[in-house]
């Protein structure tokens, strides 16, 4: 059966709308319209549809998203296999280190932040809980590249490419691949300045029984604080006990 070309359109008007609420705090009518090139009447009518099933809350003449979707990303999240016992052992290393502590998945591509938690001493690094970003200039990222096969990585690069976004960025497919090895060899991955200067990071990967890819975990902190050595010497260890604990508890659910 194809697909009706008026209910994706609907549907595509539709996301439009979420997605312009979503970058600002309220719009009204006019203004979607004008932004999103559709009639008056037509955003006026999905508003309407929206606001009926609780997903927009409007406020005088404009809209704004309701809290529903928050509701719905707490639920999306605590699905995620590796949510619940993965929050406890980032909470546990941010205490021991006292600095930041990342779970993260990857999905469409990207890496996805689920979770953090803040040491005593942690920066604040612009990691915001949902937030999409590239995966090979980040520990976490490059740790989960690490055991996807080489023809998904491949894929993905084709798609989001290898953005540099430091001085120490990888942006080179030959480089990266290297590196990827080496994850494979060393069961880490460290974070170079290589998505924001003066920051570092490290990381091991979460898997699941049949060796599929569930997210990573990671500490980050200053360079002058993270050095590459302490990371290797002090933070592996705790880490790869944090990854033990969250696989045994995934994998084997029954002796919880």
């Amino acid at each position: 059966m194809g697909t009706n070309p008026s209910k994706q359109k609907t549907g595509k008007k539709i996301l439009g709308i979420i997605n312009a609420l979503r970058k600002d705090e309220a719009l009204g009518v006019t203004e979607l319209s004008d932004r999103l090139n559709i009639a008056k009447s037509t955003a006026h009518y999905h508003l309407d549809t929206l606001h009926e099933e609780g997903y927009v809350v409007k406020d005088d003449s404009k809209y704004r998203l309701s809290l529903q979707f928050l509701r719905i990303g707490e639920l999306t999240r605590s699905r995620v296999p590796i949510f619940e016992t993965a929050t406890e052992e980032v909470e546990k290393l941010a205490g021991r280190t006292n600095e930041l502590a990342i779970l993260a998945v990857e999905e469409q591509g990207m890496g996805v932040y689920l979770y953090k938690a803040a040491g005593e001493n942690a920066i604040d690094i612009d990691a915001p809980i949902g937030r999409f970003a590239h995966l090979h200039n980040r520990a976490y990222g490059k740790a989960i590249l690490s055991q996807l096969k080489e023809e998904r990585v491949k894929s993905i690069l084709d798609e989001h490419g290898l953005p540099e976004t430091s001085a120490q960025t990888i942006t080179d497919r030959d480089d990266l691949f290297n590196e990827l090895e080496q994850i494979r060899t060393q069961g880490f991955a460290i974070n170079r300045e290589e998505s924001i200067e003066g920051i570092h990071g490290i990381a091991v990967p979460i898997l699941d029984n049949d060796g599929s890819i569930l997210g990573g975990i990671s500490i980050a902190g200053p360079s002058e604080r993270l050095s590459v050595e302490k990371m290797t010497d002090d933070y592996a260890d705790l880490l790869s006990r944090s990854q033990n604990i969250i696989e045994l508890t995934v994998q084997h659910p029954e002796f919880q």
